[in-house]
């Protein structure tokens, strides 16, 4: 799994996670969103990046380095 976590006290249920995954890792209920398909993550670091409170961290470990522009 690449998303290592999703920090609950941060996270304000923007939603932008899960509008954004291409690989419907993240499930919402109502407002809230939570991980639904952890295991599908490939990890292309766009929810990381477009969440606006920081509350998604990607296992490093798993996952690459965010490419640099040229």
């Amino acid at each position: 799994m690449a998303i290592r976590d999703i920090d609950r006290v941060k996270c304000n249920d923007c939603g932008r996670c899960y509008l954004i995954c291409p690989m419907d890792v993240f499930g919402k209920v109502g407002r809230r969103v939570y991980l639904s398909n952890p295991e599908d993550c490939m990890p292309c670091y766009l929810c990381e990046i477009d969440c606006p409170v920081d509350a998604i961290t990607i296992d490093a470990e798993r996952g690459r380095p965010i490419p640099l522009p040229y």
